[in-house]
């Protein structure tokens, strides 16, 4: 093993480092290490390694610290001879980065939503913020079902939607089941090997 990759069980970002990784056979080659991270509790071992105090991380060969999901799974696609999960040029190309970054933002809407209905105190929730992340969800789910073809080679982009919709699912938040086909997609995609070896577990703890 001559990577380390900072990890945690129930960060949909680091999961698609991990699923990315199992895609293009580059798991034997990762120390995944877990480290817990919170907004409020400082992980002096991330700390010293990503100023931003987030994983994934991922500690290359010559000790250089790459950060955050995207940038890793673009420095992994070049350290195997499979065909490239993050297209070279062209359309295929902005298509697989902009379903990432949906799925980015997904996830961020996600955590967003999660603080303002769960993790903040009661007393300064504020619901109209609540409700736009939520708003935010919802019409994702709507343009990738109207607008977004998932057919195709698998891509980052196809990873980074699986593993935030699975997040979705894991955190019992607003989820897909009216969007039949974005429903079928997410369902046949859970099936594969690398999702199934990076199931989510844990809570934040803070």
């Amino acid at each position: 093993m001559d990577l380390q990759l900072f990890y945690q069980t129930h960060s949909p970002y680091a999961r698609k480092v991990l699923v990315f990784a199992h895609e293009v056979g580059l798991v034997p080659r990762l120390d995944v290490v877990h480290h817990e991270t919170s907004p409020i509790r400082q992980n002096e071992q991330v700390f010293r390694v990503n100023p931003l105090g987030k994983v994934p991380v991922l500690i290359c060969e010559d000790g250089t610290a790459l950060f955050d999901s995207p940038v890793i799974c673009e420095y992994l696609d070049e350290l195997h001879d499979r065909p490239k999960l993050v297209p070279a040029q062209g359309p295929a190309r902005w298509e697989a980065l902009r379903l990432q970054a949906l799925a980015q933002g997904i996830c961020d809407a996600g955590i967003l939503l999660r603080w303002e209905q769960e993790r903040r105190p009661q007393a300064f929730r504020y619901a109209p913020f609540a409700d736009g992340q939520a708003e935010k969800l919802v019409e994702s789910y709507e343009f990738i079902e109207r607008a977004i073809s998932l057919e195709g080679p698998v891509t980052v982009g196809h990873i980074a939607l699986a593993t935030a919709l699975d997040w979705i699912v894991f955190r019992q938040l607003p989820v897909f089941g009216n969007y039949p086909r974005l429903m079928e997609w997410y369902a046949e995609f859970s099936l594969r090997p690398s999702m199934q070896a990076t199931s989510y577990s844990g809570r934040t703890q803070d």
